[in-house]
């Protein structure tokens, strides 16, 4: 049998297998082992080793497609320096991931702009990078989505989904009121996922203030007792990031409104 055919049915092979990024390897793969002379186990490693780093690659993209993080934010982006009373350490912590093993929970509180979504994102993608089903939404996308399936008779398929991601973020509590039923429809989902998986919820209201956003203190008792019961804690108190930035731009702007120098007074 010629050498041509041998390569053909190897290809086969591993197409029938399968093995697509093997298989567009091989090619090469033979050229360097005319070079290298490496042994028959290294050529066989290192083209198996194409195959896995290929599928690898194809499942982070999938972890990442069904996660539906709206950006792609890193803790290394993150500006600690603007948000000096942050628990920098708590975030570190945070950042192995320990907190989703053992399915606790982990609540950002602070005003609008000063980095909790950053931070909430950052740690998804941690997530997703490390193997983890992460799903990304906002408060009030979950109690629409829950209402619409309360409505066409899903309600049992919708809990369960709501129950398999590993790690949820929920982003935004807090903006929008919460009156009966969609308090109740959040309170089901994270009473779901109890001691099942863990979640990262956003808010801009202090805890002493979800009465308001639920408009019932026993519902606000209830979400509170399951998410704090294991929960970190992060309270980002700095200033807006997007604040920060229009004051910068109206002071570099200052001096060509004004005919001033920047940084002198106005009269």
């Amino acid at each position: 049998m010629g050498a041509d055919t041998i390569y053909q049915q190897l290809r086969g092979h591993l197409a029938y297998l399968k093995l697509a990024a093997a298989a567009d390897a091989l090619a090469p793969a033979l050229e360097a082992a005319e070079r290298e002379k490496p042994g028959y186990t290294q050529f066989l490693h290192d083209l198996l080793a194409t195959e896995v780093a290929a599928s690898e690659q194809r499942r982070l993209d999938g972890r990442m497609r069904f996660s539906r993080l709206p950006a792609h934010k890193t803790l290394e982006q993150f500006d600690f320096t603007a948000q000096p009373t942050l628990d920098r350490r708590l975030v570190e912590d945070l950042a192995t991931l320990r907190f989703v093993e053992e399915k606790a929970n982990c609540l950002l509180i602070g005003p609008p702009g000063v980095g909790k979504t950053h931070l909430a994102i950052a740690l998804g993608l941690k997530a997703v990078h490390a193997g983890y089903r992460v799903y990304y939404t906002t408060a009030a996308d979950l109690v629409a989505r829950t209402s619409r399936a309360a409505m066409d008779g899903r309600w049992a398929n919708t809990m369960r989904f709501w129950a398999g991601p590993q790690l949820l973020i929920v982003d935004e509590l807090g903006y929008l009121p919460m009156p009966g039923e969609a308090a109740s429809h959040l309170f089901q989902v994270i009473s779901r996922r109890y001691e099942h998986g863990s979640i990262v919820l956003t808010t801009n209201r202090g805890i002493a203030d979800w009465g308001q956003i639920f408009e019932d203190t026993t519902v606000a008792t209830a979400v509170l007792d399951r998410l704090l019961h294991h929960a970190s804690v992060l309270s980002v108190t700095g200033d807006s990031y997007r604040m920060r930035r229009h004051r910068n731009a109206i002071a570099a702007l200052r001096p060509a409104i004004t005919g001033r120098p920047q940084g002198e007074e106005f009269p």
